[in-house]
Parts: structure tokens; sequence; C-alpha cells
């Protein structure tokens, strides 16, 4: 593969990326590569082919009514990003591309077509509530939110605010979102093991880890994609309820950090929150919380935090250190920096 070459793995700007997007939608000369993320972990090099590509891109399109002009504001060397270019190719039209921070409302007004979306990152979406832009997104048939959980109160906001999110939930092995609101796009099936890890199925899974096949025969099994991410069925949607390890051991006890984390969202003057568990020699893992504060409000105490925390879940899952922050780590995709964050924790609780 040649080294410039934009696909492998998918890099440059939207207008680089767009171009050869088109070159190779019309003929493809082999998958392309995707590089991860990297939240949890070292980045690992996904390969998509053309099948599953536009298999995806067309599933999107059918679940959400049928083509139309997209408002590209994510990062297009991450899957979310990439699908607004392909969604977008399959439909006809270039994407109306956001020029960078604070240029979201100007580019919105840009939109011109018939049926129009949008994809973002809870963080935008966040960043737009803060800032009182919410009406913004009323112009589009559908606004993808992925990436992260979203939360419930911002979900009920959009909601009130006449906004058609769909919350979506895949990885970049699968071409990115395969689950729109529960419920899997067509040709896609999804299963929960006994121990309550999420697997998939369909069109859309990428052919493998470039240059690892150990690990791709580790997470593709007769067809199926075994996830990270725990979750259960309930009538045939799926609901996500964390990464395997964002349950964490601690004195013994199963801790689900995520269930903490929606205690924490809730506490008065909190603005954004996760609980992360960092390594401790007495209790294996100490769970702490780490909470954005508005600009007025004093940081929780700790006692305070537990006690809210041991009102609806186990007194044992209660966090046992506060660290307040100015903001949580994110990678440029918008996704939480994992890494980062339970680096900041163990250094400051």
């Amino acid at each position: 593969m040649a080294s410039q070459d934009p696909l492998r793995p998918v890099r440059g700007s939207p207008r680089q990326v767009l171009a050869a997007l088109r070159g190779w939608l019309e003929r493809p000369d082999g998958p392309l590569v995707v590089r991860t993320s990297g939240s949890s972990g070292r980045p690992r090099d996904v390969v998509l082919s053309y099948e599953a590509v536009t298999a995806s891109a067309r599933a999107a399109m059918d679940r959400l009514g049928g083509p139309g002009q997209w408002l590209l504001d994510l990062p297009v060397n991450h899957v979310a990003g990439l699908q607004v270019l392909v969604r977008s190719l399959l439909a006809g039209r270039d994407p109306v591309v956001a020029a960078g921070p604070g240029s979201f409302g100007a580019t919105v007004a840009a939109l011109d077509g018939q049926r129009c979306y949008t994809a973002l990152v809870p963080t935008q979406l966040h960043r737009l509530a803060a800032d009182g832009a919410l009406d913004q997104l009323r112009r589009f048939d559908a606004v993808l939110v992925g990436g992260a959980a979203l939360r419930p109160d911002l979900l009920a906001r959009c909601e009130d605010t006449g906004i058609a999110v769909v919350a979506t939930y895949g990885l970049s092995e699968t071409c990115g979102g395969c689950v729109y609101g529960g419920v899997p796009l067509d040709g896609v099936s999804v299963r929960v093991d006994p121990a309550g890890r999420v697997e998939l199925s369909g069109p859309v899974l990428f052919d493998g880890y470039a240059g690892d096949r150990e690990l791709t025969a580790q997470v593709l099994r007769d067809g199926w994609l075994r996830t990270s991410d725990l979750g259960h069925l309930e009538r045939g949607r799926l609901e996500v309820l964390g990464r395997i390890d964002d349950v964490v051991v601690s004195g013994g006890v199963n801790v689900a950090l995520p269930a903490v984390t929606r205690v924490l969202l809730d506490l008065p003057g909190v603005e954004d929150a996760v609980a992360v568990g960092v390594d401790d020699p007495e209790w294996g893992a100490r769970v702490v919380a780490c909470m954005v504060c508005t600009a007025s409000a004093p940081t929780p105490a700790l006692d305070v935090v537990r006690d809210s925390v041991a009102r609806s879940l186990p007194r044992t899952w209660a966090p046992r250190a506060v660290v307040r922050l100015d903001t949580l780590p994110l990678l440029p995709g918008g996704k939480l920096d994992r890494l980062a964050l339970s680096a900041l924790a163990a250094a400051d609780a």
C-alpha cells in the first residue's frame, strides 16, 4: 500500500478523503483501513471491505427514511465521520463541512437539501445545549449521536426541543453505528452471551485487524463479533450497559461504574462526571468520582457523594475519592480518553 494513500489508513482533510472515496466507490481497489481511536488501549487498524462499508451506509439511509444532504462536523479519519462522506456520495451530494469550532450555525444555514442529516458525539450535543443552540438541530430530519453514552436528561431536552435524535451503537469493526435506538439495522443481528457480552453479526462486519491475525481470531468467531461491551436485550431492543472494563472489583465486590456515573451526573452543580477505577493495594481497585462542576458550584464533599450513591446502589459501590476537573479529557474524535482520565484520577485522588 502506498504511504500517501488517503484510505489506508483513512487520513487527510475532508476534501482529500472525499475525493479518494469517490474513486473508491466507483472502482474499489481493495478494502480501506480505519485506525481506531485507542480510547482504552493501543489503536488498531480495522480493515473494511467495500461490501461492508456500503451495506452499512445503505442500511442507515433506509432506516432514516432515504438519502439526504449531510453536515460533517466529525473527523473523517474515524468511522463516524467517514460514513458521513460515504452516505453523502451514495446520495449523490457532497456534504456541507463545518469549518471548525463556532461554525456549526453558519454551516447549518448553508444546507439546502430537502432531507438533511448530521452525526455528532454527545460532547458536541452537550456544548450546543450549553450555548443555547439546540434549536439549530431542528433543521435535521435525524441527528445521529454515538461514540459514547447519551445522558438521559440531554436526550429528553432534545426531544422536548423537537430534535429527532437517534442514539446509535456500533464500532469501527461494524463500519460505525449498526444499532439505532436499540434496534439493529436491517441485516444486522444482535445477541448477548451468558456473561452479558454484546455480539454482532451481519454484512457490516470488518475483515479483521491489519497484521494481527491472533486478535482477529479472538473477536471474530463463526460470523459473530465479540465486542467489549455489556448489554441486555428486551423484546429485541438492545440496551448497552457499558464496557466490560467498566466493571471493576473493589474489595471483592463487582462495581458497575456506569451506574455510579449516572448518580454522579444527578448531583447539584455537576456538569459532567465519570466514575473510574484506579489500582489500589488494599481494595484491588478504588472507585474515584471525576467531576466537572459549574464555575460557581463547590466540589461535592466525599460523604455527600457516597451517601447519594448508596441511596440507589450498594454502598460498597460508592466512590472513595473525588477529583474535580476543569473538563474531561477527550480524544480528537470527541470520545472520552479513558487512559488519560484514569491517570488523572490516580494522580489526584
